[in-house]
């Protein structure tokens, strides 16, 4: 039990983004931050009081410190796809133990109702060395999967529906999006945007950002940059096809008109600046005129607030689904599924409404 608790406070805190000196300031020094790395080193034991102030200042349950989960994941072959800030040590080790925690949750709801379902990955046995490369690959996921010409309704749903494990977390704006790999599982976490009904887009390239970093191989010579570079290629190229985009675009433009933009957006699910990209790529447009509209794309401050909408949820349900399912066959009791939620009982029971 010792050894337990010493483990869990220290995933709990990790979790929090919170050093020992935090975590003492926040219990405004009712346990010292020597006294707190003993806990965590096993070498003392919380008494109830200390172990209820911790848990309510880590906003953990005091369950989730003195109880042993059932299935425990480590995270393999982590990548992460960073955006304009770079992530701290301290955040990067809080996503990691958080989404070790939730996919430690699923897996142990997976186990309970003996869900086995096989897995569809996209693998491509070409080494991916130039944009080409990625072009080909992703003409390759749609043919395999089966997916046409058409623009794809929701990217994350077709994941969980081909095996891809997806979560969605609160998370810094240095996050974007991470891939790993926890045993035979492939796994995908994303961002969670917090405004109701936001753009999606953003959220569409992420996804088949981590895709590819699940299923391409790239030539060793490849900077990480440039390897970034080509997982952003495949993403652009899965959710607009070449052929489409070649048709629609038509070759040697000079200018794009922002309702023209919002059209291809509302259809294809595709941002502004991932078509100027596309057509860059496709040599649709000079690299002149790729860089004057990326900078009037600026100037105008269309990145602030991207006019159009993709009608699209974009929001992992498998594992929400998997809790009614258990719910259902009175597998779970309600608080216990609010535990793999993530959510208060009280909150999830105010949600809940039964049918028959």
């Amino acid at each position: 039990m010792d050894k337990l608790i010493a483990s869990r406070l220290s995933s709990a805190r990790k979790m929090a983004g919170m050093s020992l000196q935090d975590l003492e300031d926040k219990l405004a020094k009712y346990v010292t931050r020597q006294t707190l790395h003993k806990y965590e080193q096993g070498l003392l034991k919380p008494d109830s009081k200390a172990l209820h102030a911790i848990a309510k200042a880590l906003n953990v349950p005091v369950d989730y410190i003195v109880t042993e989960p059932s299935v425990h994941v480590e995270l393999e072959s982590v990548e992460y796809r960073k955006f304009s800030t770079k992530l701290s040590k301290t955040e990067q080790v809080a996503i990691e133990e958080r989404a070790k925690d939730y996919f430690s949750r699923y897996f142990e709801l997976e186990q309970l109702l003996n869900f086995a379902e096989e897995a569809e990955y996209f693998t491509y046995d070409k080494v991916i060395t130039t944009a080409e490369d990625a072009e080909d690959a992703a003409k390759a996921l749609r043919e395999r999967w089966k997916l046409g010409y058409d623009p794809i309704p929701d990217v994350v749903e077709m994941l969980e529906d081909k095996g891809y494990k997806v979560i969605e977390l609160d998370a810094p704006d240095g996050f974007d999006g991470m891939k790993a790999e926890i045993g035979n599982k492939k796994v995908i976490v994303l961002k969670k945007f917090m405004a109701e009904g936001g753009d999606v887009v953003r959220k569409r390239l992420t996804a088949l950002h981590e895709l590819a970093h699940h299923s391409l191989e790239f030539s060793k010579e490849l900077t990480h940059k440039q390897e970034e570079k080509l997982c952003h290629a495949f993403a652009s190229a899965v959710l607009y096809p070449a052929d489409m985009a070649i048709r629609e675009l038509s070759r040697d433009r000079f200018h794009f008109y922002q309702n023209e933009l919002m059209l291809i957006k509302e259809r294809w699910g595709i941002s502004y600046t991932a078509v100027f990209a596309r057509a860059l790529q496709l040599e649709i447009i000079s690299d002149y005129v790729y860089k004057k509209h990326n900078i009037g794309y600026r100037t105008k401050k269309l990145h602030l607030s991207e006019p159009g909408r993709f009608m699209s949820r974009e929001k992992p349900v498998r594992m929400e689904r998997l809790v009614y399912v258990a719910l259902s066959k009175e597998a779970l009791t309600v608080n216990e599924a609010a535990y793999y939620l993530g959510v208060s009982a009280w909150k999830f029971r105010e949600q809940l409404h039964q049918i028959v």
